[in-house]
C-alpha cells in the first residue's frame, strides 16, 4: 500500500461506490431501519474495517497498524456522543423514522468533506510547527477534564443556533415536511424543507465534535493516511450505529467519563513524550480498557429515571 495520488483516487472511488450502493440499492426506498437490519450492517462496516487494518498492518508495518486501530476507536467512541446528539435533533424535530437515514447519510458525505479539510490542515500546520503539539496536548487534556465535568445529558438548542437562525432569515422554509425531500417548489419559487434545516443542524453538530475527535487522532499520529482513513472508517458505519444504538444510548450514561479520560490520557502523553515514552501496544491497551470499564460502570450502576 503506497500513499500516492493513484491509491487516494482508487480509495476516494471506492469509498464513492460504497456510499452509493447503499442510498441507491439498499436503501433507495425510505423505510425504518429495524435492529436485525442496523445490527447487520454494524457487523459489515467493523469487519471491513478490521480487514482494512489488515491490510495497513501487512503493507505499512507493526506500528502502522496499531495506530490505526487506536484511531479508529477513539474516533468510534467518541461517535457515540454525536448520536446522542443526533437522537435529540430528531426528537425535537419530530423527523419521522423512514426518513433519518437519507439525513444522516448526507450528514455523512458532508462530515468526510469536512474532515478531510480539518485533516490536512491540521497535520500541515503540525508538520510546519512541532510546537504546537503541545498546545493541542493541552488543549486534549482541557476538553477531556471539561467533559468529565459537563452533564452527560447533551442540550440543544435549535432557536438559538447561528446557522439556523440565519437559514430561517434568509431561506424560504416550508412549515410542513414534505416527503423525504429536502428543497421543494411552490409557486415558482423554491423552499427549503424542516430535513434541510435538521441536516444543517446535524452538519453543524458534527463540526464541533470534529473539534475533539480530530485533535486526538492527530496527537496519536501525523500520518495523514492513517488519520483520515481511520476516520473514514469511523464515519461510514455511524448511521447503522445509530440505529442499532438508538434505543439503548442511555446505557451507557458513563461512556462520557471514560472519553474524557482518553483525551486527557492522549493529551498528556504528548505533553510528557520528552520525558516518558509510551509504546504503542500500550496506548492501545489503555484507550480500549477505558473504553470498557466505562461501558461496564454503565452496565453496573445504570442510570435511574428521573
Amino acid at each position: 500500500m503506497e500513499n500516492t495520488p493513484l491509491f487516494w483516487l482508487a480509495f476516494t472511488v471506492f469509498v464513492v461506490a460504497l456510499l452509493l450502493l447503499d442510498l441507491l440499492v439498499f436503501n433507495r426506498q425510505a423505510h425504518e431501519i429495524k435492529m436485525r437490519e442496523a445490527l447487520g450492517w454494524s457487523a459489515f462496516w467493523v469487519v471491513l474495517s478490521l480487514c482494512f487494518n489488515g491490510l495497513v498492518y501487512r503493507t505499512m508495518g507493526h506500528q502502522a497498524g496499531l495506530q490505526w486501530l487506536t484511531g479508529y476507536l477513539v474516533e468510534k467512541a467518541l461517535s457515540v456522543d454525536n448520536l446522542f446528539v443526533f437522537l435529540l435533533i430528531f426528537n425535537y424535530f419530530k423527523v419521522p423514522v423512514q426518513y433519518q437515514h437519507r439525513i444522516l447519510f448526507w450528514g455523512v458525505l458532508g462530515a468526510l468533506l469536512l474532515r478531510a479539510v480539518f485533516i490536512l490542515a491540521g497535520a500541515a500546520l503540525l508538520a510546519r510547527f512541532h510546537f504546537l503539539m503541545y498546545p493541542l496536548g493541552a488543549f486534549l487534556v482541557y476538553t477531556g477534564i471539561r467533559m468529565g465535568t459537563s452533564s452527560s445529558d447533551p442540550e440543544i438548542d435549535p432557536e438559538n443556533n447561528p446557522v439556523v437562525r440565519f437559514l430561517s432569515r434568509h431561506l424560504p422554509i416550508t412549515r410542513q415536511l414534505e416527503g423525504g425531500k429536502f428543497f421543494v417548489r411552490k409557486d415558482g419559487l423554491r423552499f427549503a424543507t424542516p430535513l434541510f434545516v435538521v441536516l444543517v443542524m446535524v452538519e453543524t453538530t458534527d463540526v464541533v465534535f470534529a473539534a475533539d475527535s480530530i485533535p486526538a487522532i492527530l496527537a496519536i499520529t501525523r500520518n495523514t493516511f492513517i488519520v483520515f482513513t481511520s476516520n473514514v472508517f469511523a464515519l461510514l458505519g455511524l448511521r447503522a450505529m445509530y440505529f442499532a444504538l438508538a434505543s439503548m444510548m442511555r446505557l451507557f450514561h458513563h461512556l462520557h467519563y471514560g472519553l474524557s479520560l482518553i483525551l486527557v490520557f492522549i493529551g498528556a502523553k504528548i505533553l510528557l513524550e520528552s520525558v516518558i515514552t509510551i509504546p504503542m501496544p500500550v496506548a492501545l491497551g489503555v484507550v480500549g480498557g477505558l473504553l470498557v470499564m466505562s461501558v461496564l460502570a454503565s452496565l453496573v450502576w445504570p442510570k435511574r429515571e428521573q
